[in-house]
């Protein structure tokens, strides 16, 4: 009975093992099922968010006062002549009117034609959307590699020298303005050490090639990366302080695992979840800091171009600007939602 007894449990073990990989592939099959429904359903929420934040700046923008006709044309012409030029702009219907053409037209990928040049939206912004978004992904990749290893080493020596001197410089970086900072970084780096380009993307007269283009990113890249580099550090260190004092930690610690995996593969991995929070937060920041750092830098970048269409009043440019600037920062908080599983594997989406 008891060699039957275990036949038939080997006989049991042996289905299940043969069984794992169908079991492993459905669970697979469903999670992948539950990330696609988790996606779907958060597009459709981000829809009515994109088209609010669209009715609120087009109010804004066409309440504000003067527009295109007033800067443009010449002071001696006729007042029907001024009329004619904004029947011909569109600029004579009523607001609700001319966003319900905005809207239609956009529905069908049409973003309109720029007031200054008549060319097309999409291209304008297409022209300037590559820089933008190389600089604003280098601020990042710089901030994070940079804050997250000191926000580490700064909870696990708490109280030290290390700890008070990440502590100021997060400080320092999170309240220097960033022209501020940009027209220092030019004089010391640039005029004094002629380390690094002024400004621009490349230089005048030679082969464009990466080498260039790293140099001219650098200065931009860093200043670009400053806030979000002191606002990651002292989420990390506090993050990190609320998790070495969690029971499994000391228990790891008490199992005798190396210091070294119990802070960056079990702490930092739990830890991480409010930087990723703070991680599509930190979408509209970047896009935001760059018109500034790139006026600095006469990066050719979308918040130049930003910052043409606010002073020559060409609102189809800044429609299409906000629109898209709406679509980035919405892709970044689903972004920051599908890296918490990754972070933490008990985050299930269903």
């Amino acid at each position: 009975m008891f060699v039957k007894g275990k036949s038939n449990g080997s006989v049991n073990n042996t289905v299940q093992l043969a069984q794992q990989p169908k079991l492993w592939a459905a669970r697979r099959k469903q999670r992948g099922q539950n990330v696609l429904k988790y996606l779907i359903r958060r597009i459709l929420i981000a829809l009515p968010v994109i088209l609010g934040v669209t009715i609120i700046t087009y109010t804004i923008i066409s309440l504000a006062p003067g527009d295109i006709v007033d800067l443009q044309v010449d002071p001696n012409m006729s007042a029907a002549d001024r009329a004619q030029m904004r029947r011909d702009l569109g600029l004579d219907k009523p607001i609700y009117v001319r966003y319900a053409v905005w809207l239609k037209e956009t529905a069908t990928g049409n973003l309109g034609y720029s007031y200054l040049n008549r060319q097309p939206v999409s291209q304008r912004i297409g022209e300037r959307i590559g820089p933008t978004l190389l600089l604003s992904l280098a601020a990042l990749v710089l901030a994070y590699l940079v804050a997250i290893p000191v926000g580490v080493i700064s909870a696990t020596r708490q109280y030290s020298w290390l700890d008070y001197g990440s502590s100021i410089f997060a400080l320092i970086f999170v309240s220097i303005p960033g022209f501020f900072f940009g027209i220092g970084l030019i004089f010391f780096f640039s005029l004094r050490l002629d380390w690094l380009p002024v400004s621009g993307m490349r230089s005048l007269g030679i082969e464009p090639s990466m080498a260039d283009l790293t140099l001219h990113l650098i200065l931009p890249a860093i200043v670009l990366s400053a806030a979000t580099m002191g606002a990651v550090t002292r989420y990390t260190r506090s993050s990190m302080l609320d998790v070495v004092r969690q029971d499994y930690i000391r228990t790891a610690r008490a199992k005798g695992v190396a210091e070294r995996l119990v802070v960056y593969k079990h702490a930092l991995r739990n830890a991480l979840i409010p930087v990723i929070t703070l991680l599509g937060l930190q979408v509209p920041g970047l896009l935001g800091g760059a018109i500034i750092t790139e006026q600095v830098f006469s990066w050719p970048g979308m918040g130049r171009l930003a910052l043409e269409a606010i002073q020559q009043r060409d609102y189809p440019v800044l429609m299409g600007l906000n629109l898209l600037t709406a679509i980035l920062v919405v892709a970044g908080g689903l972004v920051a939602d599908m890296l918490y599983s990754v972070a933490d594997p008990r985050i299930r989406y269903s």
